[in-house]
């Protein structure tokens, strides 16, 4: 098992070029959140954008254009009830807050038979996995899947341990050919061949938040070019290295998710040293 710490970040992060533009950077898909759940999609996309994609589009609701304008100018708006042209963006994440109903379900489906690459589910697109497992032979190659513990026996049934659950998450990763994050303390992450277990973050993201905002930072890397499984690691890794620092100003008790999305600036500062 590979130890994902700060030196080896090191080893593949990418340094933003001075003569760049939007263009470098990618353009991300976010189909997230609804009626009573549009803070899941406001977190993902400010985590989105403070990771460094060049282009945000933020799928939601019509009725919450204005939540999302006022909260975050800085994403485009899709309106969930239009058709999507995956062909335009360079990742797509979905599932925070977007409910299990019925048109939930028509969009997961959808995304999976349309976006044949660069994918992450979460959440509520998880547990429509869940309803529906004959799906899984529809995901595109290299999708990422982060439950956390619950989301992850509803996947793939009923287990005692973390243990237990990391040994089903290499089978079955190499099983559907897919990265499975199983988020927790000391994520573990697994492409079925190799596996990695995380060293930074504390218990202050043990709150309702925090996996919205990993979707997002996931699919901005995925946005910028780097490989599933590197998005991945550096996604979880930058994740649990803000909240460490977000411990200068708030407890592990007072820590919101919003002041880990802050932190990732001085994240990415201790990464680039």
């Amino acid at each position: 098992m590979t130890t994902i710490d700060i030196s080896y970040i090191k080893s593949f992060f990418k340094k933003r070029q001075s003569d760049s533009h939007k263009g470098n950077y990618g353009h991300a898909l976010l189909i997230a959140g609804s009626t009573e759940k549009m803070g899941a999609a406001l977190l993902a996309s400010k985590a989105c954008l403070r990771s460094g994609v060049g282009l945000l589009t933020t799928s939601i609701p019509r009725e919450e254009k204005i939540s999302l304008n006022t909260y975050l100018p800085e994403s485009m708006v899709h309106f969930r009830e239009n058709t999507i042209d995956f062909s335009l963006y360079d990742a797509v994440g979905i599932g925070p807050g977007i409910n299990t109903n019925e048109a939930s379900q028509k969009l997961v489906y959808t995304t999976l038979l349309k976006k044949d690459s660069n994918l992450v589910l979460d959440a509520d697109a998880l547990n429509i996995l869940a309803q529906n497992k004959d799906w899984c032979n529809q995901l595109p190659q290299h999708t990422i899947l982060t439950p956390h513990p619950k989301e992850f026996d509803r996947l793939f049934g009923k287990h005692l341990t973390n243990e237990e659950r990391k040994i089903t998450a290499v089978i079955k990763a190499k099983e559907m050919n897919c990265i499975l994050v199983l988020k927790g303390h000391r994520t573990f992450i697994t492409n079925g061949f190799e596996t990695f277990e995380n060293t930074s973050g504390n218990s202050g993201l043990a709150k309702g938040g925090s996996g919205d905002a990993l979707t997002g930072i996931i699919t901005a890397f995925l946005a910028q070019g780097y490989m599933p499984l590197q998005a991945t690691i550096l996604g979880v890794f930058i994740h649990g290295l803000a909240a460490d620092f977000s411990l200068q100003s708030q407890s592990e008790e007072s820590m919101l998710i919003t002041d880990v999305i802050e932190n990732l600036s001085v994240a990415f500062t201790k990464i680039k040293e």
